[in-house]
């Protein structure tokens, strides 16, 4: 077939003719994407606000303005009205949210509208972005046995319940069978860990009907994918999104992102410049973007219809590394990015994990690229690439395999038409999944389907060409194709020569050039416009709440506002971890976890949500230590250097920051280790503060002795390791790992001295303590799995004293640590002062005696265990441990978290311990509680404690009679189940003289509470 015939053909196949063919030569209608689907101009929105330059933080000016827009009554096209930014440059310390419809954000001149955002949080600098409340009102079955690439019409069960204009979701599984027969399943090495695994990579389109006949429904926009019943049965999910917003822009602008002049590789500082979630037919445009690590605009999984154009992205500041530098990235669909021109990004024009599709880059080129542009990840189809010229890199559709942690096929049913690059990688998945290439120029890999390769084809733009066919008009106005003449021969006419001679006295104009040519049609005049400064600021009624209570440790117990503390403790996330959506719902909430650009579960967590989490479940204490390595693909506990730095996330940040110099082992600058890693602790910091308010703790592991023993991937990474820090730490080069696997580093680790590692560990220490001088809710921890030397717990609590006694403030400190260790900081007066939480986790009694193993042996706790029986513990022995050491320290709390933790509650709350995982959080019972004293009984039939004035409170084993002696006075007597925490009245008033004899249920275990009245 000849290329002439042959794009005749694709074209009439896009348009819905020669349908007979389809099934195996389908060619997708790539227009539909884009605001309202390209189907009308992006409009010109009323100024409803004025916002003047203005010195310092204008962050609270520019929401306060946003937030009054979006106080407005929209128009009848959806409307509430533009924030007009003054010229200037705008200095904001937070971010910028726009979250209600119809609201735009303008500048009143690209070049000189410039806002600046300073300060270490890596986030978006503008969120536009709804609520994510979608609402699946049904799940129908799609009953076609097979609909092709493009198709729009598929039957469904029970299409009586669909109508017109219903909004729906079609998805297409990815079966076991199917994700075989695209060899996906094992990458390598007979190994299946990267593989997709079935339901990872289901394709979701968010679709409107447009017409029901029968049990056929036609959709609005077509599937970029066959759906086919022999791999899985595809479904149709009505729902409903009230949350979602639309018809918001931002334009005309600059946005900068600050970072620190000394770090040419710096990356605490904004990585986003603006976030598109939860929401629909939204667009940029004009927008100048310089410094951003991660990426200019990114559409999340939630964004539709989005058009970004006329932008350009400069002088990103980065690590050259994996997840950085993707300039314009969606893992939405239906978006268009056009005319779009990005400078040294790693992608710069990109579609990440299952991007339904169709999306388009239209007119983009790229300078001095770093990777390749396509799709990044896993199957993200209907990509067109439409002249876009990457310079000095490739352009790829293929199998990606275990790279970007086991991305496999990137893209089906994907085009590159007349497009440049080094290398042009185009590859087919199936024959009915063909990647294409047309018109393009480079070197060339791969077996999909070429035509006309290192030759100009005509239409000049498919998109536009596609779009003018569908909506039967020119669009050349906002098509703006830029000018190029095509039409060069190899034999010209001396006059034609002559002329084309005289034309290489000028540069080309660029679409660097081209873009800033551009005219901006809306208005930008001020006259008769709102300032934001003349509008009353409305007062927040919650501005003069009250202090919140501090945490403190009275009569050897953490409480606040008088109430013991209890619940839960929740360790952090420190290796492993995918970013495929079904596997992020069972991901736990990190604090220092970091995903660029993502935020959410699994990825970037937002503080508010860990501290609405913690609460929700009855979780108490946040026990956080720094990640086991950074690189999600150390996860294979390989030693080897990777080949570079193209880290997977998600990335479990290090307490300390890149230097920018040379290599560390896996691929990224190396650390220094006296450069605190500003981001880790600014959340460390911001979840102590907001969690302080909730009563919720933090217990901060300085250290992570996981890295220093037991399997030699541990310690490859590791900042302190020589290979990967520039402080001369000392450490072995190469590595003597044991046996040629193992590692055992804790004693050359804890040596306090070596001069060098001396100091840094000194200065490592005070940032902890210096991170958190304020928050009353933190406690410090030497190590997690800590069962290192006594010298090291020595030096650790001296720097500790040293600090509090330079600066007059007070750290909580906990000594977790062996028996042995722990014993013999406690019989050292000075060193014991400084103690204020006495932990038992790395020992405990048990029903045969006691597990105790010894400090510094350079074994792990489950090496430990491994050799030393560990033993059934029961109430009585945790009870005993708890109460030994509360009856030894009466002015220091115990905390349990050893064997059978957390089934051991009750028991440490009746021996007078902190921190209890009971269900009861009735706050009376916890005041009574933190202000009770333990009283020995010679039975372990009960527990009691009582406190004159106030009541007791017996823990029951079994039925039995138990004097209570008891202050004269009137008693409410409650019942508490041991369970559920949930709070019977036995009796509202009991009168009591002395004692009183109290009948417990026979063979229940309960609590009783008398409550002075």
């Amino acid at each position: 077939m000849n290329i002439q015939l042959k794009i005749i053909l694709l074209g009439l196949l896009s348009m819905g003719f020669a349908q007979g063919y389809a099934q195996t030569f389908a060619f997708l209608d790539y227009s539909y994407c884009g605001y309202r689907a390209s189907e009308q101009d992006i409009p010109s929105t009323r100024n409803a606000v004025f916002v003047s330059w203005q010195a310092g933080d204008n962050t609270a000016r520019i929401q306060r303005a946003v937030d009054y827009v979006a106080s407005l009554v929209p128009d009848a096209s959806g409307f509430r009205g533009a924030v007009l930014l003054d010229r200037g440059e705008f200095s904001l310390s937070g971010n910028i949210r726009i979250s209600a419809s119809g609201i735009v954000l303008r500048g009143m001149d690209k070049e000189q509208t410039v806002l600046l955002k300073k300060g270490v949080d890596r986030g978006a600098f503008i969120y536009m972005e709804g609520v994510d409340d979608l609402n699946v009102k049904d799940t129908l079955q799609v009953l076609s046995a097979y609909v092709p690439v493009n198709a729009r019409t598929l039957q469904v069960s029970a299409s009586a319940s669909l109508k017109k204009g219903d909004r729906i979701m079609v998805t297409r599984p990815s079966s076991k069978e199917w994700i075989a027969s695209l060899g996906c399943d094992i990458f390598g090495g007979g190994i299946s860990a990267l593989g997709w695994k079935a339901g990872d990579t289901d394709l979701t389109w968010d679709r409107t009907i447009s017409e029901v006949d029968g049990n056929q429904i036609t959709i609005d926009a077509p599937l970029t994918v066959a759906l086919d019943a022999q791999y899985g049965a595809s479904v149709v999910t009505p729902y409903q999104w009230n949350g979602r917003i639309q018809e918001c822009g931002i334009e005309n602008m600059t946005l900068v992102s600050d970072y620190d002049k000394r770090y040419p590789k710096d990356e605490d500082h904004c990585w986003t410049g603006i976030s598109i979630a939860n929401a629909e037919n939204c667009w940029v445009r004009r927008i100048n973007f310089k410094h951003f690590s991660g990426s200019a605009v990114i559409v999340e999984r939630t964004g539709a219809k989005i058009t970004v154009e006329d932008c350009i992205s400069r002088e990103p500041v980065s690590e050259i590394g994996g997840m950085r530098r993707c300039t314009f990235y969606t893992l939405g669909q239906q978006t268009l990015f056009q005319r779009c021109y990005s400078e040294q990004g790693i992608h710069d024009f990109a579609a990440g994990y299952c991007a339904a599709g169709p999306n388009a880059f239209v007119q983009c080129d790229s300078y001095e690229s770093l990777g390749f542009s396509g799709s990044i990840d896993a199957w993200a189809c209907g990509l067109l690439f439409d002249v876009v010229n990457i310079d000095g890199h490739n352009l790829t559709f293929k199998n990606l395999g275990q790279d970007k942690n086991g991305a496999g096929w990137n893209t089906a049913n994907s085009l590159f038409w007349q497009c440049t690059a080094a290398e042009i990688e185009c590859y087919a998945p199936a024959k009915d999944a063909m990647n294409r290439a047309y018109g393009c120029w480079a070197q060339f890999s791969g077996d999909g389907e070429w035509a006309q390769s290192n030759n100009h084809v005509q239409p000049r733009s498919l998109f536009y060409a596609q779009l003018e066919e569908r909506l039967q008009k020119k669009c050349a106005e906002r098509a703006r194709i830029l000018p190029r003449n095509t039409n060069a021969t190899s034999s010209p006419t001396v006059e034609a020569a002559m002329e084309l001679a005289k034309e290489t006295y000028n540069p080309r104009l660029t679409l660097e050039h081209w873009i800033e040519q551009g005219e901006f049609a809306p208005s930008v005049a001020i006259a008769g416009l709102k300032s934001i400064d003349d509008m009353k600021e409305k007062k927040n009624s919650q501005s003069k709440a009250s202090t919140p209570a501090e945490v403190v440790i009275a009569n050897g117990r953490i409480q606040m506002d008088g109430a013991l503390l209890v619940g839960k403790s929740r360790t952090t996330p420190w290796w492993n971890g995918k970013l495929r959506t079904g596997q992020l719902k069972k991901a736990s909430p990190a604090i220092t976890r970091f995903v660029p650009g993502r935020e959410g579960l699994g990825l970037t967590d937002r503080i508010d949500s860990v501290v609405n989490f913690m609460k929700q479940k009855n979780i108490l204490v946040f026990d956080q230590n720094y990640g086991l390595w950074y690189d999600r693909r150390r996860d294979d506990h390989e030693r080897v250097r990777r080949r570079d730095g193209d880290v997977w996330g998600p990335f479990y940040e290090q307490p300390f920051g890149r230097s920018g110099q040379g290599t560390a082992w896996e691929g990224l600058s190396k650390y220094d280790l006296n450069r605190p890693n500003a981001w880790y602790w600014s959340r460390l910091k911001e979840f102590a503060e907001k969690g302080g308010k909730e009563g919720l703790l933090l217990f901060h592991e300085n250290y992570f002795q996981h890295n220093i023993l037991e399997a030699g991937a541990h310690w490859v990474d590791c900042p302190w390791r020589s290979s990967n820090n520039i402080n001369r730490t000392g450490f072995s080069e190469p590595v003597p790992f044991a046996g040629d696997k193992r590692i055992f580093v804790a004693d050359m680790f804890y040596d306090i001295n070596h001069p060098v590692r001396r100091e840094l560990h000194r200065q490592y220490i005070r940032q902890c303590l210096n991170n958190f001088a304020d928050n009353s809710n933190v406690i410090q921890l030497t190590s997690a799995e800590f069962t290192g030397p006594l010298h090291f717990v020595q030096f650790w609590l001296d720097v500790i004293a040293e600090w509090e006694a330079e600066t007059g403030k007070k750290a909580k400190i906990a000594l977790s640590t062996t028996k042995d260790v722990q014993d013999a900081i406690l019989a050292d007066p000075k060193r014991a002062a400084v103690v204020d939480v006495i932990d038992i986790r790395y020992w405990h009694y048990n029903t045969d005696g006691v597990f105790a193993p010894e400090g510094g042996k350079n074994m792990a706790p489950r090496q430990h265990m491994r050799k030393m029986k560990a033993g059934k513990v029961t109430f009585d022995e945790a009870y005993k441990a708890v109460r030994e050491y509360r009856r030894k320290f009466p002015d220091k709390a115990v905390t349990f978290y050893a064997q059978n933790y957390p089934a051991m509650g009750w028991a440490v709350f009746m021996a007078g311990g902190s921190c209890p995982v009971i269900p009861c959080t009735d706050k009376a019972f916890l005041k009574d509680a933190a202000m009770m004293e333990v009283e020995e009984t010679d039975t372990g039939d009960y527990r009691k404690m009582v406190k004159s004035g106030i009541g007791s409170i017996i823990y029951s084993k079994s039925g039995t009679e138990i004097p209570v002696p008891l202050s004269s006075g009137k008693y409410a007597l409650k019942y508490i189940h041991p369970d559920t925490g949930r709070v019977d009245v036995i009796s509202k008033s009991l009168k009591i003289n002395d004692v009183y004899h109290l009948k417990t249920s026979e063979k229940e275990e309960g609590i009783y509470w008398f409550h002075k009245l």
